[in-house]
Protein backbone atom coordinates (compact mmCIF):
# COMPACT_ATOMS: atom_id res chain seq x y z
CA UNK A 1 0.00 0.00 0.00
CA UNK A 2 1.41 3.47 -1.20
CA UNK A 3 1.31 6.60 1.48
CA UNK A 4 -1.15 9.47 0.27
CA UNK A 5 1.77 11.36 -1.09
CA UNK A 6 2.54 8.69 -3.81
CA UNK A 7 5.75 7.95 -2.52
CA UNK A 8 5.67 3.55 -2.18
CA UNK A 9 6.59 4.16 1.29
CA UNK A 10 4.61 2.57 4.15
CA UNK A 11 4.16 3.03 8.16
CA UNK A 12 6.16 -0.62 7.99
CA UNK A 13 9.12 1.31 6.05
CA UNK A 14 8.73 4.36 8.71
CA UNK A 15 9.59 2.20 11.40
CA UNK A 16 12.45 0.19 10.39
CA UNK A 17 14.49 3.38 10.59
CA UNK A 18 16.24 4.16 13.73
CA UNK A 19 16.51 7.66 13.44
CA UNK A 20 18.59 9.10 16.64
CA UNK A 21 19.45 12.60 18.59
CA UNK A 22 23.41 12.82 19.09
CA UNK A 23 25.74 15.77 19.37
CA UNK A 24 29.05 16.08 17.88
CA UNK A 25 31.95 15.90 19.56
CA UNK A 26 34.82 15.93 17.13
CA UNK A 27 34.82 17.66 13.58
CA UNK A 28 37.59 17.93 10.90
CA UNK A 29 37.73 18.03 7.29
CA UNK A 30 37.63 14.47 5.42
CA UNK A 31 39.80 15.32 2.86
CA UNK A 32 39.66 11.76 1.48
CA UNK A 33 36.53 12.83 -0.02
CA UNK A 34 35.78 13.08 -3.11
CA UNK A 35 33.61 16.59 -2.70
CA UNK A 36 34.03 18.64 0.01
CA UNK A 37 33.07 17.13 3.54
CA UNK A 38 33.36 16.92 7.25
CA UNK A 39 34.74 13.66 8.99
CA UNK A 40 32.12 13.68 12.06
CA UNK A 41 32.26 12.06 15.37
CA UNK A 42 28.74 11.75 16.84
CA UNK A 43 27.83 10.93 20.44
CA UNK A 44 24.68 8.73 20.77
CA UNK A 45 24.90 7.91 23.88
CA UNK A 46 25.68 4.79 26.97
CA UNK A 47 23.89 2.35 24.94
CA UNK A 48 25.21 2.78 21.20
CA UNK A 49 28.33 5.08 21.84
CA UNK A 50 30.00 7.62 19.32
CA UNK A 51 29.42 6.78 15.51
CA UNK A 52 31.18 8.31 12.31
CA UNK A 53 30.05 9.71 9.70
CA UNK A 54 31.19 12.07 6.11
CA UNK A 55 28.45 14.95 5.87
CA UNK A 56 28.24 17.50 2.35
CA UNK A 57 27.93 20.41 5.31
CA UNK A 58 30.93 22.44 4.02
CA UNK A 59 28.79 24.53 2.22
CA UNK A 60 26.85 26.53 5.80
CA UNK A 61 28.94 25.19 8.15
CA UNK A 62 32.93 24.68 9.87
CA UNK A 63 34.16 22.36 12.37
CA UNK A 64 34.06 25.03 14.86
CA UNK A 65 29.94 25.62 13.97
CA UNK A 66 29.43 21.19 14.73
CA UNK A 67 31.27 20.78 17.78
CA UNK A 68 28.53 20.69 20.20
CA UNK A 69 25.71 20.44 18.04
CA UNK A 70 22.76 18.14 18.55
CA UNK A 71 22.23 16.47 15.18
CA UNK A 72 19.71 14.01 13.62
CA UNK A 73 21.10 11.11 12.21
CA UNK A 74 19.73 7.96 10.09
CA UNK A 75 21.44 4.56 11.55
CA UNK A 76 20.95 0.91 9.99
CA UNK A 77 22.18 0.75 6.74
CA UNK A 78 25.72 -0.20 7.59
CA UNK A 79 28.92 1.18 7.08
CA UNK A 80 30.46 2.58 4.06
CA UNK A 81 33.37 4.15 3.26
CA UNK A 82 33.64 7.91 2.36
CA UNK A 83 37.37 8.61 1.01
CA UNK A 84 38.73 6.08 3.08
CA UNK A 85 36.71 7.05 6.27
CA UNK A 86 34.70 5.12 8.12
CA UNK A 87 30.63 6.18 7.80
CA UNK A 88 28.19 4.70 10.25
CA UNK A 89 25.24 6.67 10.28
CA UNK A 90 23.72 9.47 7.43
CA UNK A 91 23.40 12.72 9.26
CA UNK A 92 20.02 14.49 7.89
CA UNK A 93 19.14 17.84 6.86
CA UNK A 94 17.38 20.26 4.22
CA UNK A 95 18.84 20.80 0.56
CA UNK A 96 18.99 23.91 0.29
CA UNK A 97 20.25 26.99 -2.71
CA UNK A 98 22.82 28.33 -0.24
CA UNK A 99 23.48 24.41 1.29
CA UNK A 100 22.48 21.68 3.30
CA UNK A 101 20.89 22.60 6.60
CA UNK A 102 21.01 20.42 9.94
CA UNK A 103 17.93 18.89 11.38
CA UNK A 104 18.17 19.65 14.75
CA UNK A 105 16.46 19.35 18.13
CA UNK A 106 16.47 22.08 21.20
CA UNK A 107 18.83 21.39 24.20
CA UNK A 108 17.96 19.23 26.71
CA UNK A 109 17.67 16.04 24.40
CA UNK A 110 19.85 13.06 26.16
CA UNK A 111 22.03 11.86 23.26
CA UNK A 112 20.93 8.45 21.64
CA UNK A 113 17.11 9.09 22.11
CA UNK A 114 15.23 8.02 19.47
CA UNK A 115 13.21 10.48 17.05
CA UNK A 116 9.56 9.15 16.81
Amino acid sequence: MADAAGTGATMADWERLDIRVGTVRRAEPNTGARDPAFALWIDLGPDIGVVQSSAKITDRYTPDDLVGRHVVVARGFGAMRVGGFRSDVLVLGVETTSGVVLLGVDDGVPDGSAVS
